[in-house]
Parts: C-alpha cells; sequence; structure tokens
C-alpha cells in the first residue's frame, strides 16, 4: 500500500521570517523559497533532511491555498513530486501542469456558491483602507485581504463568516490573510481524485488553518499544529495528533511524525470502513473531541 502525504505548506511544513521571528527559528534553517532575490520561506536543516529521505518512501503531495504560481517558488528537499494541489483544491498539477478534467470538475463544485465577482466586490467594500493593505482573487476561484491584524475590528471575521456562510462560502484568518473560499472548494477533494489516479493509498495529512480541517479529517491519520487557527478554534478529531512544538519547529516534529508513520507498514484495522469509504467527499470535519498530543 503506497503512503500519500498531503501536506500544507505555510506555518504548517514551511515558515516565513515574519513566523520565524514570531515563534523562534528552531536551530538551523533551509530556505526553501526565493522570492524577488531573497530567500522567502524555510524549514529547519533537520525538517530537510528527513523530507529529502522521506520523499523516496511516499507519495508527498503539497496541498496548499497558494496559487500554481505561488507555489512554484518553493523547492522542497527531495525529488519533485507528480502531483500537487494548489488553490485550496481548486487546481490539481500534474508533473506541474494544471489538469484541465480537474478543473471542470471544480467548475461543477463551485457552480452553487455566490460568484466571485460578488464576494470580491463585498470584501473591498467592508475591508477599510486603515487597516487593509490590498485585496487580491487567486486563481479566478476566491479572494483574500492582507490585513494590519492589531488594527481589525473585534468581531468582523465572526461577521464576515456569517456573511459568507448564507452564500455557500467560508472564511479563514491566517496570519495577514483573511480568505474568503467557495464552501465546495476543498483540499480533501483535489487529494481523493490522487488517490483514485494512483491506486489505494494510505492518506497521512497535517494543516495549521480552518481551510485544512476536511483534509486531516478525510485522512487515515493526521497532525495539525498547535500555534495555528484550526487548534486556537477548538476543532478536534479521534486520528489528529497535535504538535508540542510551535512555528518551525512544529514543521520539523510534523515532518519526524510523517517519517515514523512511513517506517510503519502496519495500518491499523480502522482505516477500512466508514472512514475510508467516506474520504472522497468528506468536507465536514468531525464533532469536536479532544485532540491527541503527537506523541499520543
Amino acid at each position: 500500500m503506497t503512503t500519500l502525504i498531503a501536506t500544507d505548506l505555510d506555518q504548517t511544513l514551511i515558515y516565513s521570517r515574519r513566523a520565524l521571528a514570531r515563534w523562534g527559528g528552531g536551530g538551523a534553517v533551509a530556505a526553501v523559497e526565493q522570492y524577488q532575490g531573497a530567500d522567502a520561506s524555510f524549514l529547519t536543516a533537520d525538517a530537510a533532511a528527513t523530507l529529502a529521505h522521506l520523499a523516496d518512501r511516499a507519495l508527498v503531495v503539497a496541498t496548499t491555498t497558494r496559487t500554481p504560481d505561488q507555489l512554484a517558488r518553493v523547492r522542497l528537499p527531495g525529488a519533485s513530486a507528480a502531483y500537487a494541489v494548489a488553490a485550496n483544491g481548486g487546481v490539481l498539477l500534474v508533473d506541474g501542469r494544471p489538469d484541465d478534467d480537474w478543473a471542470s470538475v471544480v467548475a461543477r463544485r463551485v457552480a452553487g456558491s455566490a460568484p466571485l465577482a460578488e464576494v470580491e466586490a463585498h470584501a473591498r467594500s467592508v475591508c477599510r483602507p486603515e487597516w487593509t493593505k490590498l485585496v487580491r482573487t487567486a486563481a479566478d476561484l476566491f479572494c483574500y485581504a492582507v490585513l494590519e491584524r492589531p488594527a481589525l475590528p473585534a468581531g468582523f471575521v465572526a461577521d464576515e463568516a456569517a456573511w459568507a456562510g448564507e452564500r455557500g462560502w467560508r472564511v479563514s484568518l491566517q496570519g495577514r490573510k483573511l480568505y474568503w473560499v467557495p464552501a465546495s472548494l476543498t483540499k480533501s477533494a483535489a487529494v481523493a481524485e490522487i488517490v483514485r489516479r494512483t491506486g489505494n493509498a494510505r492518506v497521512l495529512a497535517a494543516g495549521d488553518s480552518l481551510l485544512d480541517a476536511d483534509l486531516l479529517a478525510a485522512a487515515d491519520d493526521a497532525i495539525m499544529a498547535r500555534h495555528g487557527e484550526l487548534y486556537g478554534s477548538g476543532w478536534s478529531a479521534p486520528h489528529v495528533a497535535v504538535t508540542r512544538g510551535l512555528g518551525v519547529a512544529a514543521g520539523e516534529e510534523i515532518v519526524r511524525w510523517f517519517s515514523e508513520r512511513c517506517d510503519d507498514e502496519v495500518v491499523s484495522s480502522d482505516v477500512s470502513g466508514d472512514r475510508a469509504a467516506s474520504r472522497p467527499d468528506r468536507d465536514r470535519p468531525e464533532p469536536p473531541r479532544r485532540a491527541r498530543t503527537a506523541a499520543g
């Protein structure tokens, strides 16, 4: 049985300079992204070495809200993967190229939500210039605003979540970015398509944000970063562990967690049955329960 590792990138596996300053550098780091001629994202040197080895034992799939262009700036250690998921599941990259068949599936999935133009216009109207740096669309699928978090009005995100929910969208606040994303646009659906194409696979997953909840819920085993929006919301599931560390140290912990499970060839019997059967389109997380630590 092939192991597929579906991992979010930013603030899960890799960390910006701002994130390193916030949570600490965790010792020696290795750059994995360049932007405008400078190193922009990092993981620890130990995590880089482990990840390079991991790519020889499993199918590692970057599963991110980044657009394809933003994802192309990242060079993870190890062999290049045949698949990647960008735009929160909206784009399936096969050998670095967007897959047209999946684009058609996505178009049908988001057709029931309010149109992007309506949501973008709303975001521009409610995001005040005194605490908003910019509002942009991404991959013609969703939009986001870059905010000055300290000046963000109390209750703004909750109000936006309610507004979006009435229109078939959802919001997620990740660092300085607030995302508006169609509820039907999910990472788990794109990963399920990779599983379908590659054959029977055990899925391990990692994430940190509300937009990762469906990915972690649908995986056979998963882990979330303790510092993330998802953990802070109180969300949990019995098969989802939580890192002990924060920041780039949590990223190293996640890579080690993946490696340990790839070393264990015994798949628990509860992978079959209801959870596996529901994996392809499990868009909503399980009810909150106590999460395990990474050690448990």
